[in-house]
């Protein structure tokens, strides 16, 4: 391979300005190693007087989409540009097009991967979407080539570095969430509005990106459990840590009862002596088990323009190997090995279910028979020491049960006029 290869950029923020900057800085670096050159010919942006990073050269930019689908020079479209429909509308006119496809949204896949996918099946272009799982992690390259002879028995996942790092925070200082959400906003590891990020959707979109390519159909986002971090207080994360467990937004990807899919995003407690429990500050991680190659884990930074950069860079190494010898994969292979969801109630899991309770002889009895009345049973009790209002703190591990069950007894239990305050449900991964 000796051509160089034209790329148009839709988008040119963080990440879009880190490509253009590091084909600059290490093309010829690529070039050595795979024989390529890459040229942006293009790149798209909202706003033509905004100042750009690096200062490139005027004539670069566009406002119009249509001048990278009507450039017969242009090769591959690298779209980062973010929200869902008008990504879409510009990739399936690239796919159309034949033009090779490199992309970084998750929340574009998670929603319409499946039409997008059979597109580019239709028309024998791959598309390519490592930097839309975990930043730099190349775990969309490991799961999809490097364990093809793998069933996946587990996956899971750190993967919000906001949410990590505000967790990480309220752990190591003891802080609420609003104030570690404050301190994330300062240090820029916060979006303007983070709601994404806080409520678990940001995860969500990448566990279903992820979890889709491991089973072979695409995963309805309507199928999944997703909750947030807000809920989390410092009371939760103290409780959890004397129990010896950390609080993290764990995605966890997995096969259930007949071959079904669970995949369920939400604060999970999770063993300190487990790796991924360690795991802080803005990073991300995700444990990989196969059915061959055992237990893995991948780790590095999920988000930033370099880490994000370098898996646009690696995509566009593929795309042009593609280019040169047509005929390849699309990026996304179906098969019919598994294809159903499991139901979010029927999912089991273990749980922790803190309640704020009237300090009296038989508060115990009363929740204790609300949970036996739904067939849950109890795996330990705690009473902690708590000086402050709002009824005393009473901390139960329950055993594995549905999570439908499960919601409906916590409802029962958070009429019972002993308890003062809504109850507090979350998820125990144990890694059996």
């Amino acid at each position: 391979m000796n051509d160089t290869i034209g790329i148009g950029l839709a988008g040119f923020g963080t990440v879009g300005a880190g490509v253009y900057k590091n084909l600059a800085r290490n093309g010829n670096l690529i070039f050595e190693r795979q024989g390529v050159r890459f040229e942006v010919l293009k790149a798209v942006v909202r706003d033509l007087q905004k100042p750009r990073e690096g200062n490139p050269p005027a004539d670069l930019f566009s406002n119009r989409l249509e001048d990278i689908l009507e450039d017969a020079r242009i090769q591959v479209v690298v779209e980062l540009m973010g929200g869902v429909e008008i990504p879409l509308d510009f990739v399936k006119k690239a796919i159309q097009a034949g033009k090779t496809v490199v992309t970084g949204n998750k929340a574009l896949l998670a929603s319409h991967g499946r039409e997008i996918f059979e597109l580019a099946a239709k028309h024998k272009v791959p598309v390519y979407y490592e930097a839309a799982v975990a930043g730099g992690i190349p775990i969309i390259q490991a799961v999809r080539e490097a364990f093809v002879g793998n069933r996946f028995e587990t996956i899971h996942g750190i993967l919000n570095g906001t949410s990590n790092y505000i967790l990480t925070r309220m752990t190591e200082s003891g802080m609420d969430y609003a104030p570690a959400l404050d301190e994330a906003s300062a240090l820029g590891y916060a979006e303007a509005d983070p709601t994404l990020d806080v409520n678990g959707w940001d995860a969500a979109h990448k566990a279903i990106v992820l979890a889709s390519l491991a089973y072979g159909f695409w995963i309805d986002p309507d199928a999944i459990h997703v909750g947030g971090i807000d809920q989390v207080t410092a009371d939760d994360i103290r409780f959890a840590d004397d129990m010896g467990y950390r609080i993290k937004l764990l995605a966890t990807i997995k096969t259930s009862i007949d071959d079904a899919i669970e995949v369920r995003v939400c604060p999970t407690l999770i063993p300190k002596k487990h790796v991924l429990a360690s795991v802080n500050g803005v990073y991300n991680a995700i444990a990989v088990k196969g059915d061959v190659v055992g237990e893995t884990l991948f780790y590095g930074r999920g988000a930033g323009q370099d880490p994000t950069s370098s898996s646009v860079l690696g995509d566009l190494v593929s795309a042009a190997s593609a280019i040169r010898s047509p005929g390849g994969c699309c990026g996304f292979s179906s098969h019919q090995l598994y294809g159903k969801s499991l139901p979010v109630s029927q999912a089991i899991s273990k749980y922790y279910l803190r309640l704020h309770v009237d300090d009296r002889p038989g508060v115990l009895a009363q929740i204790a028979g609300a949970l036996g009345e739904a067939g849950i049973g109890i795996l330990s009790v705690i009473q902690p020491e708590f000086h402050g209002e709002g009824g005393t703190p009473l901390i139960l591990m329950i055993h594995d049960a549905p999570y439908g069950r499960m919601l409906e007894a916590t409802e029962t239990i958070s009429r019972l006029a002993c308890v003062k305050a809504q109850p507090s449900l979350l998820h125990v991964e144990s890694f059996d």
